[in-house]
């Protein structure tokens, strides 16, 4: 435990030496946001704000995973090198949406076929080296126990990377939104972990939370930087990984219920629009939005992360239930 929860707090200072100078590089250059006219009003006055802060969360979460997680184990390789190629997706991604450069829509049917088909990539060779060359257990279900489910955990172990993916990428829209939420999730898996006494996994989750602490020091309302998909993608991806690897996979929807809860209304929200004739059933979706319209963002912000705090911990319960 000691071992873990270290290396996070190594993790955290560094992202937090290095956001400053990494901020600086990106206002210099102005790397900053283009802001959509489909979202909040109140939004646009961010535009030009540094995007592609994920860089810096990934780029401190992948050396400091190598120099301490990595030895103690070379299965716990796998979640790193898997966000750093959806990290590379992202960022292509973000490329995209920068002030004054040719902009090119990321939400488009192309650009989600596209996207999905890369996450369904990683996640079939990540469910393989999971059900193949890693010794995790298939599926744990609280009280019950471990059971293997045979070759079926693989199409179920790409789900995973793909939903989970996505709903982190919804999930990231404001001020400290979705860097408070994974970290919270990351948090509760490195506990599971712990548990379970897979210490190279623990301490490949606390060094995502400590890159995400680093990183929430300038992401804090209003934010100096924003994290893009070159962050909250390659997250969404690392944290179904270490979730598989842990076994408690089947607790991943309540650890991560603000995902679920905005991806949900993404979706319910097309659904409802094509199906009657353009109504909607939320003044904006994700419904992060939506609550913008009634409370303040920082409002919002604090009263998801209490959300998935509580889902964190009825996780945590679940898993060590005998």
């Amino acid at each position: 435990m000691t071992y873990a929860l270290i290396w996070g707090c190594i993790a955290a200072v560094v992202a937090l030496i290095a956001g400053r100078p990494f901020v600086a590089y990106l206002r210099e250059r102005n790397i900053g946001k283009s802001i959509s006219t489909d979202g909040p009003e109140s939004h646009l006055s961010k535009a030009g704000t540094p995007t592609m802060g994920g860089v810096l969360i990934i780029a401190v979460a992948i050396v400091v995973g190598l120099i301490a997680a990595v030895p103690k184990d070379r299965d716990a390789l796998l979640p790193i090198v898997v966000a750093a190629i959806i990290g590379a997706i992202g960022f292509y991604d973000d490329l995209g949406t920068l002030v004054g450069r040719a902009q090119r829509e990321a939400h488009d049917r192309t650009g989600m076929i596209m996207k999905l088909a890369g996450f369904a990539i990683v996640g079939a060779v990540s469910a393989w080296i999971l059900y193949d060359r890693i010794d995790a257990p298939r599926l744990l279900v609280p009280h019950f126990g471990a059971y293997d489910i045979g070759a079926i955990y693989i199409p179920i172990a790409i789900f995973v990377v793909i939903a989970t993916t996505s709903a982190v990428g919804v999930t990231d829209g404001l001020d400290m939104l979705a860097g408070t939420t994974i970290a919270i999730a990351f948090a509760a898996f490195g506990a599971i972990a712990l548990m379970q006494h897979q210490t190279a996994v623990a301490t490949v989750c606390f060094v995502f939370v400590g890159s995400l602490l680093g990183f929430l020091w300038y992401n804090a309302y209003p934010a100096r930087i924003f994290m893009g998909d070159s962050g909250s993608l390659p997250l969404g991806a690392a944290l179904a990984i270490v979730a598989l690897m842990t076994g408690w996979w089947l607790v991943l929807p309540i650890v991560g219920i603000v995902f679920v809860i905005d991806q949900a209304t993404v979706i319910i929200q097309i659904a409802s629009f094509r199906l009657r004739g353009g109504k909607r059933v939320f003044r904006m979706a994700p419904i992060h939005h939506h609550f913008e319209k009634v409370w303040h963002e920082t409002t919002v912000t604090a009263r998801f992360a209490v959300i998935g705090a509580i889902g964190a911990l009825l996780a945590i319960a679940l898993a060590a239930w005998d």
